[in-house]
């Protein structure tokens, strides 16, 4: 006899799908975040200005605080903040009543979280945070909470409704305070200054970094490796050294070893097909004059931008003297993991 379901089974049973009924439910959700977080920017006064300059003058570091949902919320605010230039980190309320209230020092700016404004393990720490001398900005969904009204500076992410049809699983509440945490970062990062380098030297690992921070020196092949020849030769002579580099091109060098053409392989095919016969033309008969340069001390960033304007797979690298120095191509970009 098959197995039958236990009445309390029956209830926790999942009901049979209806695509429309679901995605009209998930556009609620969103719809139902973006109304709360465009009422959270209507609102916003004094009070964010205030926070905003405690975090920018902060001699210290920024402590982000909260429990559970909030606690994940401030984790992230807590990383967002160091990525951009504030020294910050996430304290574990429950763990700092257990010794970690010592990471917290006189010159530093506590953020603390928590919808309610009512949460048991900030509330049980405020008072010694205060007594350490650090500035307290707290983010609540409730003004008149004591943690809101013991804080220094108090930020509302109030919520006119969660996005959960039960309203009971932060949603929106939660979505607005990540959203304000945001705007802290980003406004203090504003005021520092904050450059595109400056986040790149913060995320040394990622494509970021190193799409911000590799220089046309870092991937550019040098000395032996670059393909030259001098304006004189033969094109047999230049096609060699083609072949010899497999860049597939060539530069032109004067005697200063200065470039002042270029040869790729795109020439090679037009050239004979114009009939020129490699063992007699020059190179400077069929080169490109005034070739595409760039200095070896920028960004390798930029270099694949002039390379996708001008249509060419591969540049020359001349230093500030004007000089051939180094030459790559795109193969080398990928490689780089630039592109």
């Amino acid at each position: 006899m098959a197995p039958t379901l236990l009445q309390s089974d029956r209830a926790h049973a999942p009901k049979q799908a209806d695509n429309l009924s679901t995605l009209q439910l998930a556009r609620n959700v969103l719809s139902i975040e973006a109304q709360e977080i465009t009422a959270l920017a209507s609102r916003l006064d004094a009070n964010f200005e205030a926070a905003v300059m405690l975090i920018l003058h902060c001699q210290g570091r920024v402590v982000v605080s909260g429990m559970g949902k909030s606690g994940h919320i401030g984790g992230k605010i807590a990383a967002t903040l160091a990525s951009t230039g504030t020294p910050a980190f996430f304290m574990h309320p429950a763990e700092a009543s257990h010794g970690d209230l010592g990471m917290i020092t006189d010159g530093d700016v506590v953020i603390a979280l928590s919808n309610s404004g009512e949460s048991d393990e900030l509330l049980n720490i405020l008072p010694t945070i205060k007594r350490l001398g650090a500035k307290v900005i707290s983010i609540t969904g409730a003004p008149n909470s004591t943690l809101a009204k013991e804080s220094d500076v108090h930020l509302s992410a109030e919520v006119a409704q969660e996005a959960c049809p039960l309203g009971l699983s932060p949603t929106a509440s939660t979505t607005a305070a990540l959203a304000l945490g945001d705007a802290l970062a980003v406004c203090v990062l504003d005021l520092r200054d904050f450059t595109a380098e400056d986040f790149a030297r913060s995320h040394p690992g990622g494509s970021i970094g190193r799409k911000l921070l590799t220089r046309v020196k870092d991937v550019m092949r040098v000395d032996a490796a670059i393909p030259s020849v001098f304006a004189d030769v033969l094109l047999s002579a230049a096609l060699m050294e083609m072949t010899n580099k497999g860049m597939g091109l060539t530069a032109i060098v004067n005697a200063n070893l200065e470039p002042i053409g270029v040869f790729t392989d795109g020439d090679l095919r037009r050239a004979f097909a114009n009939g020129i016969h490699a063992n007699t033309a020059k190179i400077s008969d069929v080169m490109h004059t005034s070739p595409n340069t760039i200095n070896a001390n920028q960004l390798a960033v930029e270099a694949v931008e002039l390379m996708e304007n001008k249509k060419i797979n591969g540049l020359l690298v001349t230093n500030d003297a004007g000089k051939l120095v180094g030459a790559f191509n795109m193969h080398d970009l990928l490689k780089a993991k630039v592109v």
